[in-house]
């Protein structure tokens, strides 16, 4: 059970907010829980969805690197990725 709740997706009003959240919810990632939960200090969450973007969606970090990170995260989580 999360410990943070989720921000309610109808009661935000911020495009951009509006927009990212949406974006995660198309694509998976970041996982739109994690953007809703983000949601609650949306100054953080912008930075946080800029960061996530350049970092993974525009090539700014390699993709061996990412797989790396996956498997790091998944790992660290006794997930069986």
């Amino acid at each position: 059970m999360a410990r943070v709740p989720y921000v309610d997706p109808a009661s935000i009003t911020d495009p951009e907010i509006v927009a990212s959240v949406e974006r995660a919810r198309r694509v998976g990632t970041p996982r739109p829980e994690i953007q809703l939960v983000m949601a609650h200090i949306p100054d953080a969450m912008k930075r946080f969805d800029a960061l996530w973007f350049a970092a993974f969606k525009q090539g700014v970090v390699e993709h061996e690197l990412k797989e790396l990170l996956r498997v790091r995260v998944a790992t660290s989580l006794d997930c069986v990725y």
